[in-house]
């Protein structure tokens, strides 16, 4: 069967399921709000125990990823991020999750070929291209300071 692409445009509207953009927007909004709120309130509790800023900081990171790991691992973070969307995936957790997933995925293949070679299938882009973003940004910066 042959089709224009205005025929198989209006094709593809006609059978793809309604988008529910603003509900989407808001399930993101409260629970990536929610997960930063609940960052803030072990900052907070970290430093009412003493801990100075930058510890603070650390422990409120180990916490929210060791959770997200901990759901990754009970397959409930999939439950989450369904509801949740991007919501999910630009605090911590989400980049916590990547790396999990990947772990657990192929666990069964050994620790070197299995789990070494590729935890970080997912994560691993992200690394490579913000460590080379940050480098030529850094020489960016450092070129305009010689002038």
């Amino acid at each position: 069967m042959k089709m224009t692409r205005a025929e198989y445009k209006k094709y593809a509207e006609a059978h793809a399921p309604a988008s529910a953009l603003l509900g989407d927007c808001v399930h993101a909004f409260l629970v990536g709000g929610l997960i930063c709120t609940a960052g803030e309130g072990i900052r907070s509790l970290a430093e009412a125990l003493g801990a100075s800023t930058e510890d603070a900081g650390l422990v409120t990171s180990m916490i929210l990823v060791a959770a997200a790991v901990l759901l990754t691992a009970l397959g409930h973070f999939d439950d989450v991020a369904k509801f949740a969307g991007a919501g999910t995936l630009v605090p911590i957790t989400g980049f916590a999750n990547a790396v999990a997933s990947a772990a657990i995925d192929s666990k069964d293949e050994g620790f070197v070929l299995g789990l070494g070679a590729k935890i970080f299938t997912v994560a691993g882009p992200v690394l490579l291209y913000g460590t080379l973003a940050g480098t030529v940004y850094g020489l960016v910066l450092w070129i305009a300071g010689l002038f």
